[in-house]
């Protein structure tokens, strides 16, 4: 976990410009110091999260240290399943979603790492949502497994040429799941 940030962290996690942070360090709204001789400010994690606090803004953004994982499904047992192995494991932070549009809000405000990604939802396709989420220069990092049980190889080409870096069909094993999560993410 991170006990100390930049401005530009400490407004990425607020959701404001590093200008708006840097206002407030400057006139005292947001505690922190400069490093010795230089201009640069940090901020110490218990003072970001005071100032949070102080101006009604969630806490949710802030790095709880696991990995944040959106697993995306109209199937509430596929979800629930997922859900419930990747939080047994203890190194995620789940949230989900059951339909693209849901997942597209949920990108936005969770911020996941990976996405579990069923390829066909309720309003639209795995693809177009890969594709959407690629478009968007801020979520370069962020990883797109593919699940589904009915896809062709020709498919499964695609989606990995729209963005989607693994494909998992299901049904999987809790095994299968967790290695393609563990390599997505890159965790040894």
């Amino acid at each position: 976990m991170k006990d100390l940030f930049t401005t530009g962290e400490a407004a990425e996690i607020c959701r404001v410009s590093q200008q708006t942070i840097i206002r407030c360090f400057d006139s005292g709204r947001l505690r922190g110091f400069r490093v010795p001789g230089s201009k640069f400010r940090r901020i110490p994690r218990q003072n970001l999260v005071k100032f949070m606090r102080d101006n009604s803004i969630p806490l949710d953004n802030l790095d709880s240290g696991k990995k944040k994982v959106l697993v995306v499904d109209d199937d509430v047992e596929i979800v629930e399943l997922i859900s419930d192995i990747l939080t047994r494991d203890g190194r995620f932070e789940i949230r989900t979603a059951s339909s693209g549009y849901e997942a597209g809000m949920a990108t936005e405000q969770f911020r996941p790492d990976l996405i579990l990604l069923d390829y066909m939802l309720p309003d639209v396709n795995g693809n177009v949502v890969c594709q959407t989420i690629r478009s968007n220069p801020e979520f370069e990092n962020t990883r797109i497994i593919i699940v589904s049980g009915v896809i062709k190889q020709e498919e499964i080409d695609q989606l990995l040429k729209s963005g989607a870096q693994d494909f998992l069909k299901k049904p999987f094993s809790i095994t299968e799941l967790t290695e393609k999560v563990d390599v997505a993410l890159q965790i040894a």
